[in-house]
């Protein structure tokens, strides 16, 4: 089986999707913000492309029974009931909840990857139960993409080596996994950073920005591996909670 690695959602093409189990990866935010909603039971997410298509959205909806999430260039959304930080995502904030969410780069990746076999949301804070799910995958044979959103188009260090790190989990014990020249770079850059997982975040340049931007209690929680134990899946244009029992 193959399992590749694109970097951003404009490079996400159909032949990288179709019949394949594909993986959005956006560490700083997106990917854990939704992750830690789903944890905090929150009913579902929807991603979409604009803060407009979130406000057109939330008139189907009872205004008890969702929430408008979603950030441009790091800040909230004026107006909106949250923004893009797993702080907000909290048991108060989103139990029982649909949260509709715009992001600069998650959600457009999220959209990008749709007409996939399978899509789930994968991060450093449920990095165990997605890569079970991603193994479960190839030992069946199917091939894997991994999305990593990046920051405004441009690469990512947060997103590749997190992506690396699903790489290499999937290559464990398991003899005949093809892969791109982006997913070789993306393991060897998790080998390289370790368990330096929230020094990695800090150094790179979106950990920075977002650090000068007042949000820099939002690294360690990003870097928390398994903080989130969920695996997230895109399925009917929403993001549920996969259950205990899934089979593949």
């Amino acid at each position: 089986m193959r399992l590749d690695v694109v970097f951003g959602a404009a490079s996400v093409t159909p032949a990288d999707v179709a019949g394949r189990v594909v993986a959005v990866i956006d560490v700083l935010r997106a990917s854990t913000s939704i992750a830690t909603a789903l944890d905090h039971g929150a009913r579902s997410v929807v991603p979409l492309e604009s803060a407009e298509e979130v406000i057109r959205r939330s008139k189907s909806f009872e205004r008890r029974d969702v929430r408008l999430a979603g950030e441009r260039r790091m800040l909230p959304v004026p107006g909106f009931d949250l923004g893009n930080s797993p702080r907000e995502f909290t048991a108060d904030a989103v139990e029982g909840r649909t949260i509709l969410m715009s992001t600069t780069n998650g959600t457009p990746a999220l959209v990008a990857a749709q007409g996939a076999r399978d899509i789930v949301v994968a991060s450093y804070v449920n990095v165990s139960p997605v890569l079970a799910y991603l193994r479960s995958a190839a030992r069946g044979g199917v091939d894997i993409t991994i999305v990593c959103a990046g920051r405004e188009r441009y690469f990512s260090r947060e997103d590749a080596a997190c992506a690396g790190r699903y790489v290499r989990g999937v290559m464990r014990r398991l003899a005949g996994v093809l892969l791109n020249d982006a997913a070789q770079v993306c393991a060897l850059l998790d080998r390289h950073h370790g368990d330096r997982v929230e020094d990695m975040l800090a150094e790179s340049e979106h950990g920075r920005a977002l650090v000068a931007a007042g949000f820099g209690g939002d690294l360690p929680l990003c870097a928390a591996i398994d903080a989130h134990p969920v695996v997230p899946v895109y399925v009917d244009r929403q993001i549920v909670k996969l259950g205990p029992d899934w089979e593949r």
